[in-house]
């Protein structure tokens, strides 16, 4: 049975959400409330389960497994119904890329605990804190958008041809923080049609926050 460590809002636990419901696989889920009580991710029980206090964490079986890329790439492992990735090699490294440039490029800057070193620690407030939000998404959205539409590159419905994947999984839980900031999704046009139409389907749909148990 898949076990599921997991905040409604974290766009990290978002993408592991999207991916799951992608590949049909049932878990159950742990909440772990970022903000109650100073956050639940401090608290020793959880920093037992994962060390760097951070969600989205997967236990399967008796393994436990950290980090939302790393995860995804060990259920196209072990569960290889529904890939996420492409089955050809430049096709996987377009993905990953793609993948990244959200995961490691963007998210990072506009995780809960950045966005309140800059808005309380650093004294910028909460008009800062979008700021800083709405920036680095912005940068990245316009790299996003040039790797999406330069020449050669596939087209579809998703990020890469017509099956979701990777891509996809990080790209709306981007979306939906850029919107909860007030960026305007205008300059980025392939982004916003992508973003959209998976939020249209059913696994994305089941994956959103507002429809999660522990919606607050």
């Amino acid at each position: 049975m898949l076990t599921l460590y997991s905040y409604f809002r974290s766009s990290a636990s978002y993408r592991l959400r999207i991916a799951l419901a992608l590949k049909g696989l049932a878990y159950e889920t742990v909440a772990v409330h970022l903000l109650k009580g100073g956050g639940e991710q401090h608290q020793p029980a959880f920093r037992a389960v994962n060390p760097a206090g951070l969600v989205p964490v997967l236990q399967d079986g008796d393994s436990v497994l950290t980090q939302s890329l790393a995860i995804m790439e060990y259920l196209d492992e072990a569960y290889p119904a529904s890939p996420l990735l492409p089955r050809d090699l430049l096709g996987r490294a377009r993905v990953r890329a793609l993948a990244l440039t959200i995961a490691c490029d963007v998210h990072p800057l506009g995780n809960l605990r950045v966005l309140n070193y800059v808005g309380d620690t650093l004294g910028a407030g909460e008009e800062g804190r979008k700021a800083w939000a709405c920036h680095w998404i912005a940068l990245g959205f316009e790299a996003f958008e040039e790797m999406l539409t330069r020449p050669g590159a596939p087209t579809g419905l998703f990020c890469h041809g017509d099956i979701p994947g990777m891509a996809d999984c990080c790209l709306v839980p981007q979306v939906f923080n850029a919107r909860r900031f007030g960026l305007d999704l205008a300059p980025y046009p392939t982004v916003k049609r992508i973003a959209e139409h998976c939020e249209a389907l059913a696994p994305f749909v089941m994956a959103h926050p507002a429809n999660q148990t522990d919606a607050s």
